[in-house]
């Protein structure tokens, strides 16, 4: 089963979609070899080197964590009923107002969309907040994203660059 990589005084906590099967099968988050969230993470600036989906509780020491809005591993998100992703953005905002990270970074935006209910959404920063967390939109990290790899991590360094005020 896949936990969150979660505390109180986060910068950011990841929200991915739901665990892929090979996530689920080792256990981790984000790891299936095609994913490319852990080198995204360390070329943004978000930890000092590139961990291993193993080593993903030394998330919590550069001030991230990582959830996710539907724990119901599938091939493909789009596997997953519009109510599977509503009720998961309902439980998603609870644990963000209990936690309170500075902010949240949910990937992809069909996702969030359907979790939020919000029709047009842009990249980047959101006008919602939880509270005193900023919500924002970043791409998928997964390998079925045409994304190249510069382009998400470019994506996520203007968070990382928010968030170290620049």
């Amino acid at each position: 089963m896949i936990t969150d990589i979660i505390s109180s005084d986060l910068r950011v906590v990841f929200c991915g979609i739901n665990p892929g099967l090979s996530t689920a099968h080792h256990g981790f988050h984000f790891a299936n070899s095609n994913n490319r969230f852990w080198k995204v993470i360390y070329q943004a600036g978000f930890t000092d080197r590139l961990l291993k989906p193993e080593e993903e509780q030394h998330l919590l020491d550069t001030g991230c964590g990582i959830t996710m809005l539907v724990e119901r591993p599938t091939v493909e998100a789009t596997e997953l009923a519009r109510n599977e992703l509503r009720d998961g953005g309902e439980a998603l905002k609870a644990k963000m107002m209990q936690y309170q990270p500075r902010a949240l970074a949910v990937l992809g935006k069909q996702a969030f969309s359907s979790a939020f209910g919000i029709r047009k959404v842009a990249w980047g920063r959101q006008e919602i907040m939880l509270g005193d967390t900023e919500v924002w939109v970043l791409p998928n990290p997964s390998g079925l994203n045409r994304a190249t790899l510069d382009e998400l991590v470019k994506s996520y360094q203007q968070l990382h660059e928010a968030l170290n005020g620049r």
